[in-house]
C-alpha cells in the first residue's frame, strides 16, 4: 500500500518526523514544515515476529529474552514492538537465491547477514516433496551442514539473532526447534512456539504476495501454507529416536558438544 507522508515537527521544536499526511496537515499536534513525499511504503510490524526467550528448560534454566528472534521475511521499513530488540545484530536468512533480494532488507541497519539456504541443499535425488512433514525430514538429512552452522552462529552472536525464511514457519520452525531442543526446551514448548504462526497467517500472506519468489509459491499445494503440528512432531520424533536424543543426532551431522555448550552459555540464564 502507498500513502502520502509528510515531514513534520513538534510545535516549538526542531525534531523532525515522517508521518502520515492528512487534509489539515495537523497530525497529533504536529505541524507540516516540508513537502509531502509520495510513494513511501507504510511502515509495518515484522510479520510473524517473536522472541523465543522466556521459556524454561527441562533442567530449570531460562532462555534469555533478546537473544533469538524469528520471523517471516522482513522489510527495510518494518519495525518491531518496543519489547523486542530491533534491529538484530545478526540475521540468519534461510532463503534460496531465487526468493532473495540482491541486498538484504536489513543490510543497512548494521546487522551482519548470513545466508544459509536450506532448500538449496536438497539433493536432486531427494524425490518429490508431498507434504511439509516430508520436507522437514528432508531438511534434517540434506541441510545438516547449514543447521550446524546456524547453531554455531547463534551461540557466538554478541546480541539478538533473527532467524527467518520467507514465511518464518517451515525452515525457520525446524531451525528454531533445533536451537531450543539443544538447550533443553521441552517438546511441548517447542510445539507451542511453532503453532504461534497460526496467529500471523494474514500478515504472512500479505508480505509474501510481493516478496521475491511469489510466483513459485503460488504453484505450491495449499497444504504448504498451513502449520501442521504433525510436521514439527515428526522432527522432534526423529531427534528423540536417535541415540542420546537430539545431542547424539547433532554430533552425527558434524556438530560438537563444544558448539552446544557455547549455545547454552549464550542463551541460558
Amino acid at each position: 500500500m502507498k500513502v502520502f507522508f509528510a515531514i513534520l515537527r513538534e510545535r516549538g521544536t526542531r525534531s523532525l518526523y515522517v508521518d502520515r499526511w492528512n487534509d489539515s496537515c495537523q497530525i497529533r499536534g504536529r505541524e507540516c514544515v516540508l513537502a509531502c513525499v509520495y510513494g513511501v511504503g507504510v511502515p509495518e510490524l515484522v510479520p510473524n515476529l517473536r522472541d523465543v526467550g522466556g521459556v524454561v528448560t527441562v533442567d530449570g534454566n531460562r532462555v534469555l529474552a533478546g537473544r533469538v528472534l524469528r520471523s517471516a521475511v522482513p522489510s527495510h521499513l518494518d519495525h518491531a514492538p518496543p519489547e523486542i530488540v530491533w534491529p538484530p545484530s545478526l540475521v540468519l536468512d534461510l532463503r534460496s537465491p531465487g526468493e532473495s533480494e540482491q541486498i538484504h532488507p536489513l543490510a543497512g541497519t548494521g546487522a551482519r547477514i548470513v545466508n544459509l539456504p536450506l532448500l538449496s541443499a536438497l539433493r536432486p535425488d531427494a524425490g518429490p516433496v508431498l507434504d511439509l512433514a516430508g520436507l522437514y525430514l528432508l531438511l534434517l538429512d540434506h541441510a545438516a551442514l547449514h543447521l550446524v552452522e546456524l547453531v554455531r552462529e547463534v551461540g557466538l552472536a554478541p546480541g539478538a539473532t533473527l532467524i527467518h525464511c520467507a514465511a518464518g514457519k517451515d525452515r525457520t520452525g525446524v531451525s528454531v526447534a533445533l536451537v531450543l531442543r539443544l538447550v533443553g526446551v521441552s517438546r511441548e514448548d517447542i510445539v507451542a512456539d511453532y503453532l504461534q504462526t497460526l496467529h500471523a497467517e494474514r500478515a504472512i500472506t500479505t508480505r509474501l504476495r510481493t516478496a521475491p519468489g511469489h510466483q513459485h509459491r503460488a504453484t505450491l499445494p495449499p497444504e504448504f501454507m498451513t502449520v501442521p503440528v504433525e510436521a514439527i512432531d515428526g522432527v522432534l520424533d526423529a531427534w528423540d529416536a536417535h541415540d542420546d536424543g537430539v545431542h547424539g543426532w547433532f554430533r552425527t551431522i558434524g556438530g560438537s558438544d563444544a558448539v552446544v555448550e557455547q549455545l547454552r552459555r549464550t542463551l541460558l540464564a
